[in-house]
């Protein structure tokens, strides 16, 4: 339970700070970090706006996918305290569970019938399940070298000890952060802020979107990035106890938020075709993930 608070805490302040960062490297003043929440709020103030095209998918769409990312973090832990969902293989739900939300958002994006919705459906749908070998190839990795399925057991067993350990830490947080980034469709993979139909993926989805609708969205897309750092902090926090774990992973978040400003002050968006083969790469270092931890166990020789 503890881990849910904090990341429903740090979710509130997460997409402020990326944003604050960008200003500030930006040399622009900027709004405050509290800008993105009182928008939120105010979508929450107004009611939703639906054509009379769409069906009750398009109504009920926002709601399973801001649940299902709720449901995906009560399985998070943070260092001895369990999530409030934990079981063996609970890895495996976490992803399933959070790819059935993705997918009510894309037959939400379909329902409307706008070309330019599938078109972004279509792309989301792909990236997706490009990323998917990535986070299974770590997360069994990480399961193979501790021997335990449950992410409570593998962080607390996973200890940092050798050159090697500590380059496979390394990567497995870079694999986490950019699967992240294309989860929540961010540079380099996306561009929020672009207003092109033709090369926008996530924000032409839920272009039909409004009120209520767009705010849980909006609001679910920040509780994933704080979730995501929530699984990078994990990585390194080990079976210390929670007056060490907790601000451990606070500063891990403030880290993570600030390293996504940086990073999207200083990338370009790749070319669509681009995509694709970047995200492919990203399963590629898993496995060099999954071989080095074959050496470490002596399995390769």
């Amino acid at each position: 339970m503890i881990s849910f608070a904090l990341i429903i805490l740090v979710s509130f302040l997460f997409h402020g700070i990326v944003i604050r960062t960008k200003s500030i490297v930006s040399g622009r003043k900027g709004p405050g970090i509290f800008q993105p929440l009182k928008d939120i709020s105010r979508l929450f103030r107004k009611g939703s706006v639906t054509s009379p095209a769409t069906s009750m998918v398009f109504r009920v769409a926002p709601v399973i996918y801001f649940s299902s990312v709720v449901m995906a973090i009560l399985i998070l832990p943070l260092g001895h305290a369990r999530g409030v969902i934990s079981f063996a293989g609970d890895f495996v739900f976490f992803a399933y569970i959070l790819a059935l939300g993705k997918f009510f958002m894309i037959i939400s994006a379909l329902d409307t019938g706008s070309s330019f919705g599938g078109m972004g459906a279509a792309r989301e749908a792909l990236f997706s399940m490009l990323a998917e070998p990535a986070f299974f190839v770590l997360m069994g990795s990480l399961s193979l070298l501790t021997g335990y399925t449950s992410f409570h057991e593998i962080f607390n067993a996973l200890h940092f000890g050798t050159s090697l350990s500590y380059a496979l830490g390394v990567i497995a947080t870079f694999v986490l952060v950019m699967i992240c980034m294309i989860e929540n469709s961010r540079m380099p993979v996306d561009d929020p802020k672009t207003h092109l139909e033709l090369t926008m993926v996530h924000e032409v989805m839920i272009l039909d979107n409004s009120g209520f609708d767009l705010g849980l969205i909006l609001q679910a897309t920040n509780l994933k990035f704080a979730m995501y750092g929530s699984l990078i902090a994990n990585l390194f926090i080990g079976d210390f106890p929670l007056f060490i774990t907790i601000p451990v992973f606070l500063l891990v978040q403030l880290l993570f938020a600030v390293f996504i400003g940086l990073l999207e002050s200083f990338s370009a968006r790749f070319r669509m075709n681009h995509n694709s083969q970047f995200i492919l790469v990203l399963s590629s270092l898993s496995l060099l993930i999954f071989f080095g931890t074959l050496i470490i166990l002596g399995m390769l020789n």
